[in-house]
């Protein structure tokens, strides 16, 4: 059988092309990826397939401080920390079901405690 190899200058030509190909894929890849996003004012809190998704649009002259603050206070709000939080040791049923018993507890007082201030303002 027989083995041809090309000459250096066109293994050299072929490297170069592949590189070149390379090198504009990763600038069309790095230049979407650091697209500006549209601005809008919508906040949005999704669940898929079990994942949460938080999402705080910024607003045109809105400083990223703001920003900031609202998406903070939307993960709060989602509650997927305090699970994954819970979800860091094992929980046997009986311990899950005492908090979630003393989670309840604290959510009806605060219930009480906003409707009796939301009456208190009324009159």
């Amino acid at each position: 059988s027989i083995h041809i190899t090309p000459s250096p200058s066109k293994q050299y030509t072929v490297t170069m092309a592949r590189l070149t190909i390379l090198l504009v894929a990763l600038v069309a890849a790095m230049a979407t990826a650091f697209a500006p996003v549209p601005l809008s004012r919508t906040v949005s809190t999704t669940a898929l397939n079990g994942q949460t998704r938080v999402e705080v649009k910024i607003g045109e002259g809105e400083p990223i401080e703001s920003a900031l603050r609202r998406f903070k206070r939307e993960v709060n709000k989602s509650g997927h920390l305090m699970d994954l939080r819970h979800k860091r040791y094992f929980e046997n049923s009986q311990d899950r079901k005492k908090r979630k018993i003393v989670q309840a507890r604290i959510r009806k007082r605060l219930e009480r405690m906003n409707a009796r201030r939301m009456r208190q303002r009324r009159s």
